[in-house]
């Protein structure tokens, strides 16, 4: 077991040049804002991606390493649920600005929940079954974690996109309908929460654990909590504050990059709401690096704790954040998904269930996840 770790020794040159790298170009971005208004010049928009790219790739790896130790450190699930609420937590409070900002956004919530659906479901579990498959032959979970993931989506989904496109209006939740929604979404992911933390923390533990060591990012050997965070307080709130940090100007810089995206696009005369489909992919890039990662080093429950853990917090607290905004600002909010998208979350969550039915995951399962993505850029696009 390591020892624990000073200030010092955890806070590294590289981690201070990232900080100041991600949070300098978040700056430089703001300052140069007349000069990227759309119709921006085609030399400068093109400049600006390139750099506002780099630098978040850049900044995604310090993520990683922070994410990576402290899973280590805490153990599965908290190590994981650090990373995920991190970004979660960060994106639901831009989502909010938006709304609370001028301008009309009732598609905000219903477009970036759907693109995070659909990139962490597929493409990231889709890639990461692939690669780890044909690594380890296959990957062993733990079912009933799992299983406890795929509930909460299942029913979170179908609160989300399905329900208002049957009961309200225009697609839009009445606000009767609203407030037992907002109650029994927050109610729900509270509990799976206390769950997850608590009684039935090692139902997210992998079930077959390989020796791990720091060198190799594994999980901690199983030792409680409650003494992790006594013996090493100085190091978690170290890399905790290193974690948020680093990750807030990736979040910043992508929100800002929409509007270059959505320029751009538009010239190509790409779909509009492909723009949403890169950010969110962007946004959640330390997440996928991280569960690429894990599945290369066979670690199958941390795949399915960082993408289905992330994608049960982002519908958990957006949909009842969003919903309470557009109550009290008396904005409308439009959350039922087109037939088209609706079909593929359906299909998406069926397939979920039998991926992680079997007791050993595959390549082909991958595949399969992958494919699932590759038709819902057939569908954006059409």
């Amino acid at each position: 077991m390591m020892t624990s770790l000073t200030a010092r020794q955890l806070v590294r040159a590289s981690d201070l040049s990232r900080i100041a790298l991600g949070w300098g170009t978040f700056l430089a971005v703001v300052l140069a804002h007349p000069l990227l208004t759309a119709p921006a010049p085609a030399a400068a928009l093109f400049v600006a991606l390139v750099v506002i790219v780099a630098v978040i790739l850049v900044c995604a790896f310090g993520v990683v390493t922070q994410a990576e130790a402290l899973a280590h450190r805490l153990g599965d699930p908290y190590g994981s649920l650090v990373l995920t609420l991190s970004i979660v937590l960060i994106e639901v409070i831009l989502i909010s600005a938006v709304m609370l900002g001028p301008g009309e956004h009732a598609t905000i919530a219903r477009d970036s929940v759907m693109a995070v659906s659909m990139i962490i479901l597929n493409l990231v579990i889709g890639a990461a079954l692939l690669v780890g498959g044909i690594r380890h032959r296959g990957l062993a979970h733990n079912r009933t974690g799992t299983s406890a993931y795929l509930s909460m989506l299942v029913v979170l989904v179908a609160l989300a996109f399905g329900l208002p496109a049957l009961i309200g209006r225009g697609g839009a939740f009445t606000v009767a309908q609203e407030i037992p929604i907002v109650v029994l979404t927050l109610a729900l992911y509270a509990f799976f929460l206390y769950r997850q933390m608590g009684t039935q923390s090692t139902d997210f533990t992998e079930v077959s654990p390989l020796p791990r060591t720091a060198a190799t990012g594994g999980s901690a050997p199983r030792v409680g909590i409650r003494r992790v965070l006594l013996e090493h307080r100085t190091e978690v709130l170290m890399r905790l504050t290193l974690l948020v940090v680093t990750v807030a100007p990736i979040v910043l810089l992508s929100h800002d990059m929409a509007a270059l995206l959505d320029d751009g696009l538009g010239r190509l005369g790409a779909p509009p709401a492909l723009a949403g489909v890169l950010i969110a992919a962007i946004v959640f890039l330390p997440e996928s690096i991280t569960t690429i990662r894990a599945a290369l080093r066979g670690e199958a429950q941390r795949v399915v704790n960082l993408c289905h853990g992330a994608l049960v917090s982002t519908v958990g607290l957006t949909i009842p954040v969003v919903l309470v905004i557009g109550m009290l600002t008396g904005q409308t909010v439009v959350l039922a998904e087109s037939p088209a998208n609706l079909l593929l979350l359906g299909v998406t969550l069926l397939l979920s269930v039998t991926t992680f039915a079997a007791k050993r995951t595959t390549a082909t399962h991958g595949a399969a996840h992958l494919v699932v993505f590759a038709a819902y850029l057939i569908a954006l696009f059409s």
